[in-house]
């Protein structure tokens, strides 16, 4: 259905697309223009190249440059996917923070950088925002490498606070620039994150000018969870009071009745009664930081008057708004889950636009979390715990049916791991899901809380190895180098999904302790996957093919595109055979098998997908040396660099582990040992 639309901000006529929601007893329209990232529809945003072009317009305009913000971002992740709902409940802050803030010399540091992209767009990278996430293109998340817009690197959540701390530590410093403001915004659930809280610890009691943004959402991914969700969402602060009390504070301090020294005294005093007043107490004015709001994260000009009384404030100082993640799209609106980063999606019906396929293998995840329902049907010790990721990792299946046997303790890694570990020593079987690379914050739980007392926790790494477009800050790449040190951890990665079940099942079982299973984002190669349960012998791995010529050993998933590559080089080489074993652990190594390839073989290669220092070929090059066998072992994995973003399969041909990069290595390792 087409129609003519006359936007209350824009006098010309635009041909939209109209389509309808019932929601209960509600109609909801909701209308999107035809050509969302033509120029001709961004009059104004495309006049804006950097921040300083922004400044120049009246306020009254800044909420026609919101709409069309809006309008770009979603019509070009319509076809360009990325993080879409978490970057439309901030346009009207980034809008508001490039406005009163002369960046970039006053820094601003954005935490979860998914919400960054509007802040993209307004600082130079709008003609390039298509190629956001594409192997080459724009970064997924704020770099300095990238933009000096760019304060601060901003993948995982809850940093911000700490780095802008630091920033503003030194900024006041000697050499420092004394007038530069450092704002931090922190929101979709980050909170939550203990660096938070640490940092907030640290900003009560340090000489800073730090201004907190709190953009509370009532959401991270999926629905926010904790305390402090909750705190947040019943807290409320009078604006007139805070007006008032700003007013009176400034005019003591003109009048030199009132010394910054004596500030914290009659603020805590101030808190004191507004809390006595109110029966409700601030936990950040209790940690001596200034509280503002909450203020209508989507009110652009009052969003503009709230930073512009902020701004100039000495101390800590804390602007709590409230927004709604995916605003401004009914479909994000309504299902921000699911809206988190959609996919391709057509901008008028809503539709997510999936690639058809018949009897298509499954997401690791969704054998995960069927399989872990599978597990504790049969086993009522088993629970489920995961750190703000119930949908990504699929425990939702598990939620869905046993709720009082799952656990979403929000963005906390470190506290998921040793929360498991006190379920473990209280005679339960947690089965902890955390993405590889955010595990890497919890390593020392891992090792102090659950390693030293060989406590029964069974830690699945999800996203494992290469992820894909969220780039370096996400890739699953050290988790196999960084835990293969410590000591009573067994560690296993299947080849596929049978594999996966099979080790879920041996996991749980008594005597097991504890165990890290780790696999990837993305699909396996298995359509009948939902195979009987079998014990595996742990520390064994098996041979898949003979072979005379060379030994190739593998640990995880890329067993599959190993037994391709042999497959195709055995065709180019008639002449030469390959043997090929998957190892399926890490830890303990199958030696018996290790040895029997030492005595066998002279040429070795080993294929993993993570860090080639000190992960599973070291492991075996380790076995080889210490044991008096001397082949020649080629190690093929992820070299000593941060790998960029694009897509797995273009980033598998990059470092050498696709299908035709194993058969040159192939080729080259038995030419050399002819």
């Amino acid at each position: 259905m087409q129609l003519t639309w006359r936007s209350s901000q824009c006098s010309r006529p635009c041909f939209v697309g109209m389509y309808v929601h019932v929601v209960g007893k509600y109609v909801i329209f909701a209308m999107f223009t035809d050509k969302m990232t033509d120029k001709s529809n961004h009059t104004i945003l495309s006049q804006i190249d950097f921040p300083s072009d922004l400044r120049r317009l009246p306020v009254d305009r800044l909420p026609r440059v919101c709409d069309e913000l809006r309008q770009y971002i979603i019509g070009t992740l319509a076809d360009n996917p990325g993080h879409l709902a978490s970057s439309l409940g901030v346009v009207e802050l980034t809008v508001a923070l490039h406005y009163v803030f002369n960046t970039p010399f006053d820094r601003l540091l954005w935490d979860v950088g998914h919400q960054a992209y509007a802040h993209k767009i307004l600082t130079g990278r709008r003609d390039k925002f298509h190629t956001n996430r594409k192997l080459h293109g724009l970064k997924p998340f704020p770099s300095p490498s990238e933009s000096e817009y760019d304060a601060f690197v901003a993948g995982h959540a809850s940093n911000s606070i700490s780095a802008a701390l630091g920033m503003s530590v030194a900024a006041r410093g000697e050499g420092g620039s004394a007038d530069r403001h450092i704002v931090a915004v922190i929101g979709d659930g980050s909170m939550s994150g203990g660096l938070a809280f640490e940092g907030l610890n640290n900003t009560s009691s340090t000489p800073n000018n730090l201004l907190i943004v709190l953009n509370d959402n009532n959401m991270s991914i999926d629905k926010g969870v904790g305390g402090m969700h909750q705190y947040l969402h019943r807290l409320h602060t009078n604006k007139i009071y805070n007006r008032l009390r700003f007013t009176l504070s400034q005019k003591m301090l003109h009048g030199g009745l009132l010394s910054e020294d004596g500030r914290n005294v009659l603020l805590r005093f101030n808190n004191s009664i507004k809390s006595l007043l109110s029966r409700q107490q601030n936990v950040f004015e209790g940690l001596n930081i200034r509280y503002f709001g909450p203020v209508d994260g989507h009110d652009v000009a009052e969003l503009v008057r709230s930073l512009q009384v902020v701004k100039d404030m000495r101390g800590p100082k804390l602007l709590h708004i409230r927004t709604v993640k995916g605003k401004g799209y009914v479909p994000a609106e309504r299902a921000a889950q699911v809206w988190h980063a959609p996919g391709k999606f057509d901008v008028r019906t809503g539709e997510r636009l999936q690639s058809e396929s018949v009897a298509q293998p499954p997401l690791f995840q969704d054998v995960f979390g069927h399989t872990l329902l599978e597990l504790a049907r049969a086993n009522d010790k088993i629970v489920g715990v995961t750190p703000a990721m119930p949908s990504g990792c699929s425990m939702n299946i598990l939620t869905k049916e046993m709720p009082d046997r799952a656990f979403d303790v929000g963005i906390a890694e470190g506290h998921a791991v040793t929360f498991s570990a006190g379920m473990a020593q209280g005679g339960l079987v947690p089965f902890c899901n955390i993405y590889s690379s955010f595990a890497q914050r919890a390593y020392d739980n891992i090792i102090h809380d659950v390693a030293i007392e060989r406590l029964h926790v069974v830690l699945c790494l999800d996203r494992a190895g290469l992820v894909g477009e969220d780039g370096p800050t996400h890739h699953g790449a050290f988790d196999l180098a960084a835990l293969r040190p410590v000591p009573n951890l067994v560690i296993a990665s299947p080849m596929d999904e049978c594999e996966l079940r099979h080790m879920m099942y041996t996991a749980q079982l008594p005597g097991t302790g504890p165990m890290v299973i780790r696999y990837p984002r993305g699909r396996g190669v298995r359509v009948d996957w939902r195979v009987p349960f079998r014990e595996l012998s742990i520390g064994k791995g098996r041979q898949l093919k003979e072979g005379c010529d060379v030994a190739v050993l593998t640990l995880g998933p890329l067993g599959n595109m190993a037994a391709r590559a042999v497959e195709l080089f055995e065709k180019k080489h008639p002449d030469k055979s390959v043997a090929l074993f998957d190892m399926r652990f890490l830890k303990p190594l199958d030696e018996e098998l290790l040895a029997s390839v030492g005595e066998r073989f002279n040429c070795v290669v080993t294929v993993e997908d993570g860090v080639v220092a000190g992960g599973f070929g070291s492991a075996v090059l380790e076995f080889m040396s210490d044991n008096g066998f001397s082949p020649a072992v080629c190690r093929l994995g992820l070299p000593d660099e941060f790998v960029e973003h694009g897509s797995v399969e273009q980033l598998h041909r990059i470092v050498g582990l696709d299908c035709e990069g194993l058969v040159e290595r192939l080729e080259r390792i038995t030419q050399t040992n002819n």
